[in-house]
């Protein structure tokens, strides 16, 4: 479990405004980011709000960024204390968002998967030469356990309870950041926006903007539309296998780990995406759904009532399975 795939397509527009958005682009958090939002009155300056936004970025990437050793989450994973480590608010709102979803799946999204993140070589460091051996799986996910973690609000504070736990919140910084960007556009007057950061995209306003969601492909052609949704005030994310990827003995291996057997998830699942009010959610949703499966996944999905979308692999194809609750965001086409 780290970070997810998404590739979605950014199409039109539908909005009654006759102004076109502003566009703003850039980098971080390992990543690329784009803002599109219509002007409020009195309008925005786009140069000091490119300035406001890279700085927002480049905060939050040295709260949660495991790339990064002066990063707040790399120094508490280099410490081997047991007792209350001061944290920022945003790292204490993420970290309790990811251990209640922890709870939810049963493990199936653990934020202290780094250990075995790590040692597949989907982290700061890509692995060389063989695959971990069973004995080095075995003792890595002897490290892993949500449970260990825990939480204080007041004053904001993270305690592990074994000296080499380390946690990484990957799989939601990115959706967190999103949000992030969305309430910053919000008290600035810029209420109808669209907020892209990597794969993780969050919407507010009421204006709709159509995004498609990429079928996967088996070929080097460029891949169909899977579904094109409409966002209201809704965040959308994507998980699955078909970017991030080593092979290996012609055997692929992706980078979403399951930390319930310390191994990459295998299976017949494609890609999952969640639409859902915060992106925060919808990202870290996302990665738990592909953890748990095609059959488990959509089980959980339909009980907790996510808008979701399946692609599972048919022999050489792929099948779409989408839950009762995500007809409602689908674009009818002719």
């Amino acid at each position: 479990m780290i970070t997810k795939f998404l590739v979605v397509v950014l199409l039109t527009l539908s909005s009654a405004l006759a102004a076109e958005p502003i566009v703003l682009t850039g980098r971080a958090m390992g990543t690329t980011w784009s803002v599109k939002f219509f002007q409020p009155g009195p309008p925005l300056n786009p140069a000091t709000l490119q300035t406001r936004i890279t700085e927002k970025l480049e905060q939050l990437e040295q709260q949660f960024s495991t790339y990064r050793p002066t990063s707040e989450v790399s120094r508490f994973n280099a410490s081997t204390s047991t007792t209350w480590i001061t944290a920022s608010p945003e790292l204490i709102r993420v970290a309790a968002d990811s251990r209640r979803l922890s709870a939810r799946t049963s493990g199936a999204f653990d934020p202290t998967v780094e250990p075995l993140v790590r040692l597949w070589g989907f982290g700061a460091k890509r692995r060389a030469g063989n695959l971990p051996t069973p004995a080095e799986i075995a003792a890595a996910r002897t490290r892993v356990d949500w449970h260990r973690l825990e939480i204080r609000t007041s004053p904001p504070a993270l305690r592990k309870t074994s000296p080499d736990l380390a946690v990484d919140f990957s799989s939601m910084a990115k959706g967190f950041a999103a949000d992030a960007l969305s309430e910053l556009l919000i008290s600035l007057g810029a209420t109808n926006h669209f907020c892209q950061v990597g794969g993780d995209i969050k919407t507010a306003g009421t204006h709709a903007w159509r995004t498609g969601i990429e079928q996967p492909s088996t070929t080097a052609n460029p891949p169909a539309l899977a579904q094109i949704v409409s966002l209201v005030g809704q965040s959308l994310s994507t998980s699955g296998d078909t970017n991030n990827f080593f092979e290996h003995d012609g055997r692929r291996y992706g980078h979403i780990i399951d930390p319930r057997t310390g191994r990459p998830v295998s299976g017949t699942l494609a890609t999952v995406s969640v639409i859902n009010t915060s992106c925060a959610q919808s990202s870290a949703l996302a990665t738990a759904l592909f953890v748990l499966g095609a059959e488990e996944g959509y089980n959980f999905a339909v009980r907790e009532r996510l808008a979701c979308l399946f692609v599972i692999r048919d022999g050489a194809t792929f099948k779409q399975r989408a839950t009762p609750q995500f007809a409602q965001w689908v674009v009818k086409t002719p």
